[in-house]
């Protein structure tokens, strides 16, 4: 069976991710911070206790990233999913009053940590069959899209990570690896507020069917749920 890693798995995009790819007969190396107060995670992972195992890991520690990758050095991953991330931005933030701390654990945890973990587990993408880096971005990082300004953390943040990402699949195309860029839509999550568009189902089916879908030809393309191409 193929085998898939996600990290943020607890809640929202990452813990819908599990469920779908377990209902579908994979094997999901489930990741978050705290896996003993994860209520929802753990009873997915007694549900489909052949399918889904659940590991702690901080993705913001990077020796913990380490550690993990180590552990599971003889695992080939199929798609390597970064999911976790953080919406640090006040709903009344303004332009004369940045907070210049959320912003740098913004860059650390959006953008740099994605990229330890792609780093820690490329070997393991090259023993996979399927060989896809799947990093959770926004529209918001798109910068032809930015008609309204604002939140300037999370876009700058997301817009790292896209340009991370491009040179990424530049990279590890010679190793077979297709490296992805997917925006998950405005989903009803903690992090997408109850004005969002849809939901966590429908999101997560979009989403899986473009990474289905993508070959080698697609790396370093950035695409929304629905298959539609997102303009940098």
């Amino acid at each position: 069976m193929p085998t898939v890693l996600i990290t943020g798995a607890n809640r929202g995009l990452g813990l819908e991710f599990t469920k779908q790819y377990a209902e579908a007969g994979w094997q999901v190396l489930a990741c978050c911070r705290k896996p003993e107060s994860s209520e929802e995670l753990l009873q997915l992972a007694m549900q489909f206790k052949e399918h889904i195992s659940v590991h702690q890991l901080d993705v913001g520690d990077f020796h913990q990233v380490d550690h993990l990758a180590a552990s599971l050095a003889d695992k080939p991953i199929d798609v390597l999913l970064n999911n976790a991330g953080i919406y640090p931005d006040s709903p009344n933030q303004v332009f004369s009053e940045a907070d210049y701390a959320a912003w740098i654990e913004a860059f650390r945890i959006n953008s740099v940590a994605p990229f330890k973990v792609a780093q820690a587990f490329t070997p393991h993408l090259q023993q996979g069959t399927l060989k896809k880096l799947v990093n959770m971005t926004s529209k918001m990082g798109s910068i032809a899209d930015n008609t309204s300004g604002g939140s300037y953390i999370y876009r700058s943040s997301k817009t790292a990570l896209n340009m991370i990402s491009k040179s990424l699949s530049i990279e590890l195309a010679k190793d077979g690896i297709t490296t992805l860029l997917l925006h998950p839509g405005w989903v009803l999550t903690d992090m997408g507020g109850p004005n969002a568009l849809i939901n966590t189902e429908q999101s997560i089916s979009g989403l899986r069917k473009v990474i289905d879908q993508a070959s080698l030809a697609d790396a370093g393309k950035f695409y929304a749920y629905d298959g539609q191409e997102i303009p940098w």
